[in-house]
């Protein structure tokens, strides 16, 4: 028998977007996809830490004033609170699994300090943005 595979949404966003692959109590699993020359807002999260993983691509990436260049099979960790970005300075997509851990973890709980398309300030509970 062979095992079945599901279909899994993919979100756009202005930078690129992402799928959510799993979710459970305290915890979300995410497939974050950003294009070439493009790069999310520099946010930071109340209720949240993240952990990436590169899997594709070479992102540059800001954590708390400190910025790095990655490379597939590196890793980082955003602890809760903590302003970062990711950015895309490549000519290939960057591809990034996100697990992210804490008591709330809705796509409203973002702060924005600066963004490439206008969407600054905490996001309202009834948009989903990231």
């Amino acid at each position: 028998m062979t095992p079945r595979r599901r279909s899994i949404p993919f979100e756009p966003r202005p930078w690129g977007g992402f799928s959510t692959l799993e979710e459970g109590p305290g915890y979300k699993v995410k497939r974050l996809v950003v294009e070439p020359g493009q790069r999310f807002s520099l946010q930071k999260h109340r209720h949240r830490a993240e952990h990436w993983v590169v899997v594709a691509g070479s992102p540059r990436v800001l954590i708390n004033g400190r910025a790095r260049r990655l490379k597939p099979r590196d890793s980082v960790t955003v602890p809760r609170g903590a302003w970062h970005r990711a950015e895309n300075p490549g000519r290939v997509p960057v591809v990034i699994i996100e697990v992210q851990h804490g008591s709330y973890l809705g796509e409203d709980d973002i702060v924005r300090r600066q963004d490439d398309y206008g969407r600054t300030g905490t996001a309202p509970v009834s948009r989903r943005a990231t």
